[in-house]
């Protein structure tokens, strides 16, 4: 018992004394990681203050470039001023310098001419009295003259003038006679032969433009793809071209019909690259279609330019360049007229050439007689009065435009060319087989339809399709509701039975589509 006893307090003492001897390891173990903690917060607020000082520095130096820097432009800047003002203020001296020079040798001049005002004036004295004794002389030989003849001079005068006139209207008549007499012998045979000899020497080819392109497909499994699906795809096509696309049972064929060969040809080359594409859907189209009518445009320009070389004409203005190009895709009366023009150019060089007349000048009004045809807005005025404006504007020769405006009688021909355009004209356009008068009193009242609805407030774009038959107005739907939409329909199919005739009738579709746009970024 007494052992356990010892053992125990052994324990507690034991215990005891390593409590304590743990807690003085623990308070020297905390004291360490205190000056350890210390010199290293030490450590870090020296080194922090050692990199703000250096910071401090680069700050500073950055300060002063900078500083140096906007020191430098500013000296630069006053040095470039300080020279304006010098070199104005030299200007200044040198034209106030001019100005007194010029004054000092007014002023000289102004002496000079004094003097000689002076002696003028004398020398005008002196012929005065000279004149006045000539008329003196004068009058006393004629009245020597009138004793001697027994006439007076008036009387005499008169007589001497009524010789002379009879003799004159004697010889003249006889003369005009002989001339009219030789003309009527050899003109007619002389204008027949150069005409001929023109139209031999002139070959043209016609070209009759009609209101349908073909398509040629590989396959018929395309048509599915150019329709899409519920005929959205054809529709967002014949809304950005103008034309009608018609997809029916004819093999590899599509049919594009259309009045305007331009928007033709756009929706034709439009196709061509959706098709090799293989991507065919709205937004995809009207990417096309802006692309291809860009290029068209700049097709149009090379025309006319090559036109203009191959004819030999040189100078023609950039927009009459343009409209040269335009004429490849119109027709007048169903005859290209481009192709009309070319004929006309040439067979007006070969006349001047035949007649001794301006040959360039010829030619250069026949290319351009037409050119009123062309003009995008189409004012309600003759093309040829628009043809001459046309060329006064862009600086043509006066008699290529009296040539271009008189070819239809509009006004008075004045220039020895403007019958030769007349002549030539109606030589191109009267040969058999060269136009349809239909086909352009067709196109015309397809013209007039889109017109009657494009002078709406609202509406954006116009295109008769279906051979006339069918309107589709595409209008903005910011500016037209629904309500307003209807009623645009009544009132443009109201403006065309008043205005207009027609055969049959005239379906009005106005498509007011709604978009919103947003762009992911």
């Amino acid at each position: 018992m007494s052992d356990i006893l010892l053992i125990l307090i052994t324990a507690i003492v034991a215990l005891a004394v390593g409590v304590y001897i743990g807690r003085l390891l623990l308070q020297k173990v905390y004291k360490q990681q205190e000056v350890a903690a210390r010199q290293k917060a030490k450590a870090i607020i020296r080194e922090a203050e050692i990199n703000a000082e250096a910071i401090k520095k680069d700050r500073m130096l950055e300060a002063k470039e900078k500083f140096l820097k906007l020191r430098s432009e500013f000296e630069e800047e006053s040095n470039k001023k300080k020279n304006i003002i010098i070199q104005n203020e030299n200007k200044v001296k040198q034209r106030e310098q001019h100005v007194t020079k010029q004054m000092e040798d007014n002023k000289r001049r102004e002496n000079e001419l004094n003097k000689e005002k002076e002696a003028l004036n004398l020398q005008l004295e002196h012929l005065h009295k000279r004149k006045e004794e000539v008329e003196n002389q004068h009058k006393e030989v004629v009245a020597q003259l009138e004793k001697i003849a027994g006439l007076t001079a008036s009387e005499a005068r008169e007589q001497l003038v009524d010789a002379l006139k009879s003799e004159a209207t004697t010889q003249a008549s006889s003369h005009i006679k002989d001339i009219v007499a030789q003309a009527k012998l050899t003109a007619t045979k002389e204008a027949k032969k150069i005409v001929i000899e023109t139209i031999q020497r002139t070959a043209a080819e016609h070209a009759i433009e009609n209101c349908v392109s073909v398509f040629n497909i590989e396959s018929d499994d395309i048509k599915g793809k150019i329709i899409g699906r519920e005929g959205r795809n054809i529709r967002a096509l014949e809304a950005a071209t103008g034309v009608e696309i018609i997809v029916d049972d004819t093999p590899e064929a599509i049919i594009i019909s259309g009045f305007d060969p331009v928007r033709r040809e756009i929706a034709r080359l439009s196709l061509h690259r959706l098709v090799a594409d293989g991507r065919i859907h709205p937004a995809r189209i009207e990417e096309v279609v802006t692309k291809t009518r860009k290029n068209i445009e700049e097709e149009i320009i090379e025309i006319g330019e090559r036109t203009a070389i191959d004819l030999g004409i040189h100078g023609l203005h950039p927009e009459l360049i343009k409209m040269v190009g335009r004429m490849r895709f119109r027709s007048s009366y169903g005859q290209n007229l481009l192709q009309h023009s070319r004929e006309v150019a040439n067979l007006c060089a070969t006349m001047a050439a035949e007649l001794g007349l301006n040959v360039k000048h010829a030619k250069r009004a026949g290319l351009l007689h037409d050119i009123g045809k062309v003009t995008p807005d189409e004012p309600e005025l003759p093309h040829a009065i628009i043809g001459m404006e046309l060329a006064k504007k862009y600086k043509e020769h006066p008699d290529i435009c009296n040539a271009i405006g008189a070819h239809h009688d509009e006004i008075e021909m004045t220039a020895m060319i403007s019958p030769l355009i007349q002549a030539c004209d109606a030589i191109s356009g009267s040969r058999p087989g060269a136009r349809r008068e239909i086909m352009e009193s067709y196109i015309k009242r397809l013209k007039d339809l889109e017109a009657a609805a494009i002078s709406f407030e609202g509406v954006n774009q116009c295109y008769a399709i279906q051979a006339g038959r069918e309107l589709r107005i595409m209008v903005d739907a910011d500016n037209v509701t629904d309500e307003k939409a209807a009623q645009l329909s009544f009132d443009i199919s109201q403006k065309i039975e008043k205005e207009m005739q027609y055969p049959g009738q005239i379906k009005i579709t106005v498509i007011r589509e709604m978009r919103a746009i947003s762009y992911a970024k």
